[in-house]
Parts: structure tokens; C-alpha cells; sequence
């Protein structure tokens, strides 16, 4: 079974929606994933500058092959976000795809993550395996 690699942009300030994509991953049979997030207790936020601190998410983001962002409308007030979404475009040899997952029962996703996904999906087991298995 191929080993998925991931890279789930997320808030620490929503890390409970972080932790329930986790776990409705881990929860499927059949798919296997590595994820290459930023763990909350990870050295990396303690980085003395944006720029390095920028330079250790892009060297996260290298192990991905997809990267998952929640597409919940804090996406759009987070210049990290955009900066992930820059990166995944623009900072690695190949572009990587980019996965917009909209909350559950949310009609405020962000425009600008919906605009950089590959694909747009909603908060469905079923619809984001699909999604990663294809853009993988």
C-alpha cells in the first residue's frame, strides 16, 4: 500500500480542526499517510525570524507531495497562509498540489486558498482521500 505524503497547513489558534482531520485520516482503512506538518512543540516557532521561520515550514513542505489546507475563513486574515500557498506554487523545482478542504457545514471559505487549490473538497473522508490519491 503506497505510503501518502502530507503536508497539512493549519492555525495552532484551530488546532482542534488539525487534530480531527488527523484522526479522520488515521481512521480510514486502506490509506496510508506520513505528515509532515508543524507539530505544536516543534523548535521551529520558536525561530528568531519570519525568514527563518519561513525557511523551516518550506523544509517541511518538501517532504509533500500534497499539501492540505483548511479552507476555514481564518485562511484569509493568515499571511502564512499565503506564504504556504506561495511556496507550494512557486518554491520547489515542481509545484506542488495544493488540496482545499472546506469546513463542515461552512459557506465562508477563503477565496484565496479556494483560488490555489487543485482541487476543492468538503470535510468528507471519502472526497479527500479521493482528491489526495488523485493529485499524489
Amino acid at each position: 500500500m503506497k505510503t501518502h505524503h502530507l503536508f497539512i497547513s493549519h492555525s495552532w489558534s484551530y488546532s482542534d480542526q488539525h487534530v480531527r482531520l488527523i484522526n479522520l485520516l488515521h481512521g480510514r482503512s486502506h490509506f496510508k499517510f506520513s505528515d509532515y506538518s508543524v507539530p505544536r512543540d516543534d523548535p521551529i516557532h520558536n525561530a528568531s525570524t519570519d525568514t527563518q521561520l519561513e525557511q523551516a515550514i518550506r523544509d517541511q513542505m518538501a517532504y509533500g507531495s500534497v499539501i492540505l489546507i483548511l479552507a476555514g475563513i481564518y485562511a484569509t486574515y493568515s499571511r502564512w497562509i499565503n506564504i504556504k500557498i506561495d511556496l507550494a506554487k512557486f518554491g520547489f523545482h515542481r509545484p506542488k498540489s495544493i488540496i482545499a478542504i472546506e469546513p463542515w457545514a461552512s459557506n465562508r471559505a477563503s477565496v484565496r486558498v479556494r483560488q490555489a487549490a487543485d482541487r476543492i473538497v468538503g470535510w468528507n473522508t471519502e472526497s479527500i482521500i479521493r482528491a489526495i490519491r488523485n493529485l499524489a
